[in-house]
């Protein structure tokens, strides 16, 4: 994007050359300006060419904002945060498509609390720069392959060992303080929770990034049998006391905790990628949500 300087300039520029042009017998004056999209339409982009068709009471939708507003520039994100939508007004793009909730619930509803005043100044804040946000959660996690999955393991340097679609894999071994130590670098996350023997040699690694649940979790474990389970969030009465009874049961387990967003976070960054050559005319910016929390 151009801000509004440089466009009017930009367009001052343009019609001077227009205007002198014009003077210039056998000189074309047309220009060729990129084409513009609504924002139905980068949806519709995005689902075709993911060979997406969305389920009934997906969460897929449009959770505040207008399908038929032209986009003047795209953000990928985790969550549309407050700083997250003051920064993409800041780059002057309108469309926001965030992995998870905006309204702080799975649906969206905005009165699951009735009168909520941060959920009221967020939609102002939207409305007043017209921006809109669309939700891409159950059609992200259905491309093939994922990015969540695929984008983590990029960032860690763990591709070049992921094979068939399964995101158990085969590292060479390092002790689990280390494995801790390497991906709070290729990350950028500054904390982790950890359990397990911080010299447990770790050769097998079962990631699933975000909030999978702990019967899912639970059974990776039990199926693949990974020296480390890499998870982004659990409820802390399912999967973590699961790991803790495997080690007081002489099953040497590990079990690291990034945070929801930070674990796939480089899913929605992978999508930038992904997303730009169907949309050259667009620029399209990843912002990290960041994580919430200050660790005392």
């Amino acid at each position: 994007m151009i801000n509004r300087r440089k466009f009017l300039n930009s367009t001052g520029k343009a019609i001077g050359s227009i205007a002198l042009l014009n003077i210039i017998p056998g000189v074309s004056t047309a220009i060729n300006l990129p084409p513009q999209h609504t924002v139905q339409q980068v949806i519709d982009i995005i689902l075709k060419a993911g060979n997406l068709n969305p389920a009934a009471g997906t969460v897929d939708t449009i959770k505040a904002g207008n399908a038929d507003q032209p986009v003047t520039g795209i953000v990928t994100t985790m969550f549309a945060t407050t700083d997250v939508i003051n920064q993409a007004v800041k780059l002057g793009a309108n469309f926001i498509i965030a992995h998870e909730p905006t309204f702080y619930n799975h649906t969206d509803d905005k009165d699951l609390v009735k009168d909520n005043p941060v959920v009221k100044e967020k939609l102002d804040l939207l409305n007043r720069h017209k921006i809109t946000v669309w939700r891409f959660h159950d059609g992200l996690h259905s491309l093939n392959p994922d990015p969540v999955g695929y984008g983590f393991l990029q960032k860690t340097g763990w591709l070049k060992y992921y094979k068939d679609e399964q995101y158990s894999i085969q590292i060479p071994a390092v002790s689990l303080q280390q494995m801790v130590q390497h991906l709070k670098k290729s990350l950028g996350i500054q904390h982790v929770r950890v359990i397990g023997d911080l010299n447990l040699q770790c050769r097998k690694v079962t990631v699933i990034p975000g909030a999978a649940g702990g019967k899912w979790q639970m059974s990776a474990v039990v199926a693949d049998n990974p020296d480390v389970l890499i998870v982004g969030e659990v409820s802390e009465w399912e999967t973590a006391e699961f790991i803790r009874d495997s080690n007081a049961q002489g099953r040497k387990k590990a079990l690291i905790i990034l945070g929801h967003a930070l674990s796939e976070e480089p899913g929605m960054e992978c999508l930038v990628s992904w997303l730009q050559p169907k949309l050259p005319g667009i620029k399209i910016t990843h912002i990290a949500s960041g994580e919430p929390f200050t660790w005392m």
